[in-house]
């Protein structure tokens, strides 16, 4: 079976700004929804203790965590996305890491959206949470949330797969291959009979 080719770098950035473009609707709808039809800080339960429904505005991270350097959190988002954004248009090439990268960078434009856009105001806006899942961890979260953190152990593992950016797998030979390559270049520069 013959593998697929790599995509062109523009190819790449269209997909990665599609499924960038689609989470950040999917986000924004579900926190307007929750925003109109859920009462504040009340527990909706939907199926009973393992999934509720529970608004609240967030000015701090997961947990809360650092809620008075709320502006912190808003330029640590908007370096995320130029970061995911630089590699789009100049280093990706694999469909996979182009998903990820995408669905990952629509996660941090929902919540950095929040930031820029809700109350208290620019750029200190609280995230609006409404997920609850007790069972499983005791924080309130959001759409963007859960595509944050899942694309994130994504990325972790295609690192550890050895799934490069560019599409091509890391191997032994290829480590190898990039760790000699430095040393080549300064043999072959110090070398009187290489010239």
């Amino acid at each position: 079976m013959r593998s697929r080719p790599p995509l062109r770098s523009a190819a790449a950035s269209i997909l990665i700004a599609i499924l960038a473009v689609v989470v950040l609707a999917a986000d924004q709808l579900a926190k307007m929804i929750a925003i109109e039809n859920l009462p504040p800080e009340r527990v909706v339960p939907v199926i009973g203790e393992a999934l509720q429904l529970y608004l609240v505005r967030n000015p701090g991270a997961a947990f809360s965590l650092g809620e008075g350097v709320t502006w912190i959190f808003t330029i640590a988002l908007a370096v995320v996305a130029c970061v995911i954004l630089f590699l789009a248009v100049t280093r990706v090439r694999s469909r996979l890491w182009a998903v990820v990268l995408g669905l990952l960078l629509g996660g941090v434009l929902g919540n950095l959206s929040d930031r820029l856009f809700r109350e208290p105001g620019f750029p200190v806006g609280h995230v609006v949470d409404f997920i609850s899942t007790p069972w499983m961890m005791p924080a309130i979260y959001n759409v963007a949330d859960v595509f944050i953190v899942s694309m994130m152990v994504s990325v972790a593992l295609l690192v550890l797969f050895g799934l490069r950016l560019d599409g091509t797998r890391e191997t032994r030979a290829s480590r190898a291959a990039d760790t000699a390559a430095p040393d080549d270049s300064v043999d072959a520069a110090t070398d009187p009979g290489s010239r």
